[in-house]
């Protein structure tokens, strides 16, 4: 019998996947350490495990997209004074780590509350008119990306009955304050939009009211999110339209101006001045005698 050999993907494989994204990364200026790593397909049978155990299906393009590979890491770094700083980082959970949000105390003190009981009875409308989810039975949220702490992608199910599977996704971002963000209708949408926002740190946000931090500000207008709204966000060549910045002279420190000295006032010696004004009149009156 023939030894099993391990597949390896195809030549180009990782460019489709990631659009292009590696090589437009390595263009821009200040950008290194652009890393994406590559993973095995998931297997038919642990998307049905999944399936049967949480009672929901997963939805078309994201099940074509465990098929390819199972989840999604690229990250990559600036060089801020010679040294690399993380700054962009793009995550999709693998199927085994695509969890129900967890559902333990917000605080470690004794009954405390949990989401559910922060819940709200009645349906609101959040952005753009699309009713909020529920952290209750209502809702069956899973997530997507951890955001480094500074929120959460989900794909939620709203509307859920017990007992019955549930079928319609969207994809939301919920903050550090627990309030709820419509993001995109499919998860197609939303891996597009990873893209071409760059991974920048908090770019999320930017689809709250209030927006992502002053730092996060920093990053992103150093490094301009690929938007394709109209052909003034392309160049004659038909590239996009990126931020020519250059990271190494942006952030570089100011040095201080050395302060100015301070000049001596000039002082005129009295008795000299006096002396010379006495002789100056001295010699106009011999003058005027003659």
């Amino acid at each position: 019998m023939e030894d099993a050999r391990e597949e390896k993907p195809p030549k180009g494989f990782s460019e489709r996947l990631t659009l292009g994204i590696t090589r437009i990364l390595e263009s821009l200026p200040g950008v290194l350490d652009v890393r994406f790593a590559e993973r095995e397909p998931a297997e038919k049978r642990c998307l049905l495990s999944w399936e049967q155990k949480n009672s929901c299906v997963l939805p078309e393009d994201l099940r074509d997209f465990y098929l390819t590979t199972d989840g999604f890491t690229l990250t990559w770094s600036a060089k801020l004074e010679n040294e690399p700083v993380p700054v962009g980082c793009m995550v999709i959970n693998s199927v085994a780590r695509l969890r129900l949000l967890a559902q333990s105390n917000i605080y470690s003190l004794p009954s405390a509350p949990t989401l559910a009981d922060l819940d709200f009875e009645d349906a609101f409308e959040g952005s753009e008119g699309h009713e909020e989810p529920h952290f209750d039975s209502r809702s069956r949220i899973f997530e997507l990306d951890s955001c480094g702490g500074n929120g959460r992608v989900c794909l939620v199910y709203k509307n859920c009955t017990p007992g019955d599977v549930a079928q319609q996704s969207e994809i939301w971002f919920l903050d550090r304050s627990l309030y709820w963000h419509f993001l995109t209708s499919s998860f197609t949408a939303y891996y597009r939009l990873m893209i071409t926002h760059l991974g920048l740190p908090e770019w999320q946000y930017t689809f709250t009211p209030y927006g992502p931090s002053p730092q996060a500000k920093q990053w992103a207008s150093l490094y301009q999110p690929l938007t394709f709204h109209g052909d003034h966000h392309l160049d004659p060549a038909g590239e996009p339209f990126l931020n020519k910045l250059d990271p190494a002279r942006a952030f570089r420190g100011k040095a201080k101006p050395a302060a100015p000295k301070k000049k001596q006032p000039a002082q005129a010696p009295v008795s000299g001045g006096a002396a010379a004004k006495g002789q100056g009149a001295t010699g106009r009156q011999s003058v005027n005698k003659r």
